[in-house]
């Protein structure tokens, strides 16, 4: 069966707004943590200027193959050496909140030896330590719950990360149901 998310499909007209004007001078984009496969099959024909490259781990690329078959994804998983690919742009949703902090400290590391000119970073923020929502806050223990090393992450530790990796926040734009699409620029 096909996998679907339905926050994909409401999310997705929001953050294809931002991406027309972030990626717009990119060529080729690495979306890291696919998840469904659904952003990058809405993404790429709505962008066709771009070569929309997606990547999860192992386990989520056959239903993401459902949704995208070509160019086909690509394994990437932040705790092993990355695939040799180039990108100008790279792009991520819910991913922050679902990894432990180790595994987002990575994958900047491995955005900062891609060196993209922009990154685009989906997702639920805490802003000075705090939670931008009940919602958020109900979202986060419930994530720390389910895995204690997971939950949503400041974003000042964020821009931090981004900062080692070459890059400074452009935009930081609000999004539906509490979420924020941050765009760095190199």
């Amino acid at each position: 069966m096909k996998p679907f998310s339905e926050a994909c499909e409401r999310n997705r007209a929001p953050i294809l707004e931002v991406l027309k004007r972030a990626f717009a001078n990119s060529r080729r984009v690495l979306e890291i943590g696919s998840g469904t496969g659904q952003h990058a099959a809405y993404f790429a024909p709505e962008l066709p200027h771009l070569i929309w490259q997606a990547s999860d781990v192992a386990e989520h690329l056959p239903g993401i193959r459902q949704w995208i078959p070509d160019p086909a994804p690509i394994e990437l998983d932040v705790d092993r050496e990355w695939p040799r690919i180039q990108a100008d742009a790279v792009f991520s949703a819910n991913t922050c909140h679902i990894m432990s902090w180790p595994q987002v400290e990575r994958m900047f590391a491995g955005i900062g030896r891609l060196r993209p000119e922009v990154l685009a970073l989906y997702g639920p923020f805490n802003y000075n330590g705090r939670h931008t929502s009940q919602s958020n806050a109900r979202f986060d223990a419930m994530l720390r719950e389910r895995d204690p090393l997971s939950g949503i992450r400041d974003f000042e530790k964020i821009s931090a990360l981004a900062e080692a990796a070459g890059l400074t926040l452009a935009e930081d734009n609000a999004m539906p149901a509490n979420n924020r699409l941050l765009v760095f620029q190199k």
